[in-house]
């Protein structure tokens, strides 16, 4: 059973990249003077240490090939973009029952009738679905979501009055979707959940560059925990603790936090304060500090470096009626070399998972999750570039009855390939 995956710089490292390469090459389909789009297709060979991210590996090769086209549109107020990206995994020894696809489409949306310092109104609209293999790379989870096939999708939308150069006020909401494909003859099943949230913000702009907030926010998740799936596993004399847990659970957090205004090289988001959640319909009711956490340094023309950390309570994914508290944090640099040909990336992430609450003592464990990945790419012209990347990830538990056995694990994975790109 492949394990939880990190949030990670990664995605943040290779949207710096694609700042150097648009730097360097203006072309695409335009289609009139404000939308263009760029199709691309990729072909690379990847080897795994240990594909199914188990303490009992097994190691495999497979090649992916990956057609997909990004796009934009432009101007004076309108701000559109979007992608679609199919891949398709074909195992060589290992199994090629394994073989697979996995898509991935988003869009968002922005509208402003004024500059982000001046009164006005601002809209904002995104959505995204993800239809993720247990074969895709480390870096596709987003934070979210255990390395096993799965669909996501989510939306988000958010409406901003700024209401002089210093007050302004927003609302948001969104919702979040994750559903396991619980294929019980190729490993043990999952707990999928849902979340709806909203919220309001106020904030006030001092100075050129800074910008102090205050936001609260609202969610109800509804978990997949209708039936426990490992009740047939467990050992009679086991007692729970409650006979029945509900889906629904409810949370509210207040943030107090300060963000950047009116600059390109450095940005920045830091917020923190305080978190309730009540799981399972209140069997359990908890209160904690949580932060989130987000920055970027464009340090040269060539040279950026971006950060990100988050804390937040979800319902468990793998065990029945239980409850996480999970940390994550990372960091990520990317340098262009040789007249922006030669792109060099690295990023490291860590993620560290509590139960805040278990319906079984046995299943009350921590995990720890490391990542490194490192990746280079040349671009020999506007058309062709090649890449080679290695990840590397482990996971260590403690506590309960897992320290051990089926979560502790190392995981290496080299892939190289090529781009084709318009």
């Amino acid at each position: 059973m492949k394990q939880t995956m990190t949030i990670s710089a990664f995605a943040a490292v290779f949207a710096a990249t694609s700042v150097f390469a648009a730097e360097q090459d203006k072309s695409g389909i335009k289609i009139g003077d404000r939308l263009t789009i760029h199709p691309y297709v990729s072909l690379s060979y990847t080897y795994d240490s240990n594909i199914d991210s188990s303490k009992h590996s097994k190691r495999g090769t497979s090649w992916t090939i990956s057609p997909g086209f990004n796009a934009d549109y432009k101007d004076d107020k309108w701000d559109l973009a979007g992608g679609v990206v199919y891949s398709y995994h074909a195992y060589n020894k290992y199994s090629r029952t394994l073989n697979t696809s996995s898509l991935r489409e988003n869009l968002s949306v922005g509208w402003r009738n004024s500059a982000s310092d001046e009164a006005g109104w601002s809209v904002s609209l995104g959505q995204h679905y993800s239809k993720i293999s247990q074969d895709d790379d480390m870096s596709n989870s987003n934070g979210r979501g255990m390395g096993r096939d799965r669909d996501e999708w989510g939306v988000d939308a958010m409406i901003e009055r700024r209401i002089n150069r210093h007050l302004h006020a927003s609302i948001h909401g969104g919702y979040y979707y994750l559903k396991y494909d619980n294929n019980v003859n190729k490993y043990a099943p999952m707990y999928g959940w849902e979340r709806a949230n909203a919220g309001a913000q106020v904030g006030w702009a001092f100075g050129c560059f800074s910008d102090l907030f205050l936001v609260g926010e609202v969610h109800q998740d509804r978990q997949d925990n209708k039936k426990d799936r490992y009740s047939s596993r467990r050992d009679s004399s086991i007692e729970a603790k409650h006979n029945k847990i509900s889906g629904e659970s409810k949370g509210y957090s207040l943030q107090a936090g300060i963000a950047s205004r009116g600059t390109e090289k450095i940005s920045y988001r830091l917020s923190g304060g305080w978190s309730h959640y009540e799981y399972g319909g209140g069997v359990r009711k908890s209160n904690r500090f949580t932060y989130t956490a987000s920055g970027s340094w464009r340090v040269s023309r060539t040279l950026s470096v971006l950060a990100m950390g988050s804390s937040y309570y979800q319902p468990s994914e793998r065990e029945y009626g239980s409850s996480l508290m999970t940390y994550n944090v990372s960091l990520g640099i990317a340098k262009n070399l040789v007249q922006d040909k030669l792109t060099l990336s690295f990023d490291s992430s860590y993620r560290y998972e509590t139960h805040d609450y278990v319906q079984y003592a046995a299943d009350d464990y921590d995990t720890h999750i490391l990542t490194f990945r490192g990746r280079v790419s040349y671009r020999f012209n506007k058309w062709v570039s090649a890449f080679a990347g290695l990840e590397y990830q482990t996971e260590m538990a403690d506590g309960g009855a897992v320290t051990g056995h089926y979560y502790d694990y190392d995981r290496i994975r080299g892939t190289f390939g090529m781009t084709l790109s318009y």
